[in-house]
């Protein structure tokens, strides 16, 4: 009976084990989660705002190349004129 009782304990012991690993490793995969979670909405953020840095990147060159064009046009009429 002593015998039974030493195999019951480490059966016992083995069960208790193999529940505080499962729950370790759920808290890990829970926490996993959160990380990926927090990681895709941290890469959406920084994705939008570099959308809105290369919009607005893209007006201002929208303006510059606007006041270039307005300048060579009038260059190309003032030699039509004949001025220098």
């Amino acid at each position: 009976m002593r015998e039974a009782a030493k195999t019951e304990a480490i059966e016992s012991e083995l069960d208790r084990l193999i529940e505080k690993r499962a729950a370790e490793r759920r808290d890990a995969n829970a926490t996993e989660e959160l990380w990926r979670d927090s990681a895709r909405v941290h890469s959406e953020r920084r994705r939008e705002g570099h959308v809105a840095a290369w919009y607005g990147h893209h007006l201002r060159m929208r303006e510059v190349h606007a006041r270039l064009a307005d300048e060579h046009e009038a260059r190309a009429l003032r030699l039509l004129d004949g001025a220098p």
